[in-house]
């Protein structure tokens, strides 16, 4: 059961992540979404949901290789990246990231530690962390 525990604050199941999603979608201030946590804890499938309730159609795969997928939406896009396997910022770079994140389209990034001095100022992180019973804790902080 999906459980509202405090402002920005969510503990959930995966089961939940329908939920989840669309409280996200509902809170966030603005189209930059920085996904921190450990490898496994669900960053992934999180954004995949989110992903199709902006409205995505078909198989929404991680750009572990590619750096970045880019879907269609109505009126919109969304930029999903996952930076686990770039050595430098200058990577991202290569591939245009200011274009992206400066494009007032959908970004969802996966490991954005990786490309600390890339990032727009006014980003949403997203922390989840696992919890000893299965569950995941969400927090949702605007970064300014």
């Amino acid at each position: 059961m999906f459980v509202f525990k405090f402002t920005m604050e969510y503990i959930f199941n995966l089961q939940d992540l329908p939920s989840v999603a669309k409280q996200v979608l509902t809170e966030v201030p603005n189209k930059i979404l920085l996904f921190y946590g450990d490898m496994g804890v669900g960053k992934t499938t999180l954004i995949k949901e989110i992903a199709k309730q902006l409205g995505v159609k078909g198989v929404i795969n991680s750009p572990t290789f590619a750096l970045v997928n880019e879907y269609e939406i109505k009126d919109d896009k969304v930029y999903h990246f996952d930076f686990y396997r770039i050595n430098n910022e200058e990577e991202a770079m290569d591939i245009g990231i200011e274009d992206y994140f400066f494009s007032s389209h959908w970004n969802l990034i996966e490991w954005p530690q990786k490309v600390t001095n890339l990032l727009p100022v006014n980003s949403t992180k997203i922390q989840l962390t696992k919890n000893q019973n299965g569950t995941r804790t969400l927090n949702m902080i605007p970064v300014k």
